[in-house]
């Protein structure tokens, strides 16, 4: 059986090199695997890298560029029956991440599978708390509900070809097609142990723009999710209060807790913002969300 690891770029030339070099290093068995970079416009060395590399390298226009596009792209030129999706700046904690990541699939256990991500040395606090809230370190082979992430995941190219990426979205075409694999019928799994490093080093503007375009998806996924200006400040302050108890536990208060807060004051005012956004995207808008400078 062959696999096809899809990862999409805009300027990673900083962690491209240590995915990369990951991915070269996984136990495989029986599979042969290609690297496809699917490129939306990077001005720096991600090319050069992805090219050293050996990556086939497709390039969408920024113009053109979505989420849920650059997948569908990269998903049609892949030649593989198994679809790999990994982050430019996600990198595989172990040598078996991709063999444990794709096993319930060759096993008929689901259709779609993601992995455990956690933060480095450089993420933020509270950024390190979201990844324990959403992957925690058990494995739940089904899942229920449809939460998943493409930054470190994985389906069969068959399952892909029945559902595809939602184009237009902001952000969580996940999530989308998530959904709509339930509805088919077909199942999830969240596989704890295919665990990544996924490193944010965003400013607090692309932070609130990060949360700012998903909760602007969210209205698609889930119209029924309204925020109030007085949910913000809720929400803002218990997550806050809760963030700091743990740091204070772990001794880190001193030294987290502006972060902290500025972290899920950003947070929670884009998911805000973009709860209120009803209107349709501009080209500047898109080029904010998706080129955040």
């Amino acid at each position: 059986m062959n696999a096809s690891i899809l990862i999409r770029t805009y300027n990673e030339e900083r962690h491209l090199p240590d995915v990369l070099q990951a991915i070269a290093a996984q136990e495989r068995k029986k599979f042969s695997h290609e690297v496809l970079v699917i490129d939306s416009g990077s001005t720096d060395g991600t090319l050069d890298i992805a090219r050293k590399y050996g990556c086939r390298v497709l390039q969408v226009p920024r113009e053109q560029f979505t989420f849920g596009r650059s997948l569908n792209i990269g998903c049609q030129e892949a030649a593989g029956e198994v679809l790999v999706f990994i982050s430019g700046h996600c990198i595989p904690v172990h040598d078996k991440w991709f063999l444990t990541l794709i096993e319930p699939l060759t096993q008929d256990k689901v259709a779609y599978t993601y992995g455990r991500q956690i933060g480095g040395a450089s993420s933020k606090f509270s950024e390190c708390q979201l990844f324990a809230k959403y992957y925690p370190p058990t494995s739940m082979i089904p899942q229920e509900g449809f939460f998943c992430n493409n930054a470190n995941a994985a389906m069969l190219k068959s399952v892909w070809k029945k559902i595809r990426f939602e184009e237009e979205l902001t952000g969580l075409e996940d999530m989308l097609m998530g959904k709509q694999l339930l509805a088919s019928g077909m199942k999830l799994g969240y596989v704890a142990d295919a665990a990544v490093q996924h490193i944010h080093t965003e400013n607090w503007r692309k932070v609130r723009l990060r949360f700012e375009r998903e909760a602007l998806a969210l209205q698609h996924i889930m119209p029924e999710i309204h925020l109030t200006f007085s949910d913000f400040i809720r929400y803002v302050a218990s997550a806050v209060l809760l963030d700091s108890s743990i740091a204070l536990q772990q001794k880190k208060l001193s030294k987290c807790f502006s972060e902290i807060v500025m972290f899920r004051t950003m947070q929670f005012w884009g998911a805000y913002r973009g709860n209120q956004n009803h209107r349709k995207l501009s080209h500047e808008k898109k080029e904010r969300y998706f080129y955040p400078k």
